[in-house]
């Protein structure tokens, strides 16, 4: 099946490109040769944009479609139980109506550390989330990194959480069994993300070599700045997550509440300062079964990201080509011929108006157009 979108404007990724072409073969995207495709699309007035990426997702069922409704072709996942992510891969790979993921699978944390909290929570245990493995200290570093292999894990998480940001006191990772997690992990060849959000528990990530930042942090100190350009020097990634914490925020009935100790409003400083200091940015929303959802959230995040300096270029690269590069998946994130046929086509031009990327025309997932609902 061939499918030909004419006189398309395209973000392939890295720049805009005007009144242009791209052909769909099968699943690929190919060099356009000009014969006849089985379907012309017109894209008079659109944008054609690589499959969006989420940098930070937690899936149960039925996320994995929400998300490509929405033009999300694929979700990073950081954190599901071992039957989870058989199922979940098992589902993306046999259809073409989800999305696409890559997982962290069970996440390395203290026993009883976060999220392990979370586990007796209102409306938790319906999801099925059961007691998971965890890591007490650096000499089981490379068993729970063996562990994490033979079940799927696409990259490693550590979590480095000592509860303040959440009103409580929860057992945490030493900083030893950080560094010992990370260098068993980078060993086998996987990155290694932390879930740091304070600048204590940063540097605590940083010093053991992670690779990325599940998330900013939320507090501001006479130290922040130094910390910002130390993120940027060691060229380690940040997943922005800031409409996560727009909706923390949201269920707090004052800033008060909130502030524990950080709040939206210091992200959004923290996450500022990050930008500003050239330290790399990747959209993502921490989506789950609750708050922010699947897929519309995305969007949402590229909004934020715009608001804290990006151009929309910047904010486009930061949900595609950013994610892949730092990824490694080499396969989509760009419109280039041999790259997956992931793509997302809006009405107008989100490459001057970022809000353009809610105006879904169509979907494309590995070359199959989706039904619009």
């Amino acid at each position: 099946m061939r499918t030909r979108i004419s006189d398309v404007r395209v973000f392939d990724g890295e720049r805009s490109v005007e009144h242009t072409s791209v052909l769909i073969e099968d699943d690929r995207i190919v060099v356009d040769d000009h014969a006849p495709a089985e379907v012309e699309v017109d894209g008079t007035g659109r944008t054609l944009l690589p499959g969006l990426i989420d940098c930070h997702t937690h899936i149960f069922d039925g996320d994995l479609a929400r998300a490509l409704t929405f033009g999300v072709t694929t979700e990073l996942d950081m954190f599901c139980l071992p039957e989870v992510l058989l199922a979940q891969r098992a589902l993306a790979t046999t259809r073409d109506d989800v999305a696409d993921f890559l997982s962290a699978g069970t996440l390395a944390t203290a026993p009883g550390g976060h999220p392990s909290q979370l586990l007796a929570a209102p409306g938790v245990a319906e999801l099925g989330l059961a007691p998971f493995d965890t890591i007490s200290g650096p000499e089981q570093a490379a068993d729970f990194v063996r562990a994490r292999l033979a079940e799927g894990a696409d990259y490693l998480k550590i979590v480095v959480d000592d509860g303040a940001v959440h009103g409580a006191e929860l057992p945490v990772l030493s900083a030893a069994t950080a560094t010992a997690l990370t260098e068993q992990a980078h060993r086998a060849g996987l990155r290694v993300i932390a879930h740091a959000i304070t600048e204590g528990e940063v540097r605590i990530a940083l010093d053991a070599g992670v690779d990325g930042l599940a998330h900013v942090w939320t507090d501001i100190s006479p130290h922040t700045a130094d910390l910002v350009e130390r993120v940027a020097a060691e060229n380690v990634f940040v997943v922005s997550t800031l409409v996560y914490f727009e909706a923390l925020g949201d269920h707090h009935e004052n800033a008060a509440d909130c502030a524990r100790p950080g709040s939206f409003e210091d992200a959004l400083r923290v996450a500022r300062a990050l930008f500003r200091a050239g330290a790399p940015l990747l959209a993502g929303t921490d989506a789950n079964p609750f708050a922010p959802t699947h897929g519309a959230s995305l969007h949402r995040e590229l909004v934020l990201l715009s608001e804290i300096g990006l151009s929309p270029l910047e904010v486009l690269a930061a949900a595609t080509s950013g994610p892949a590069d730092r990824f490694g998946l080499a396969d989509r994130g760009r419109i280039v011929p041999g790259s997956r046929a992931d793509l997302l086509l809006v009405e107008g031009d989100p490459t001057t108006d970022i809000t353009a990327t809610g105006a879904i025309a169509d979907v494309w997932r590995r070359g199959v157009r989706q039904v619009r609902r």
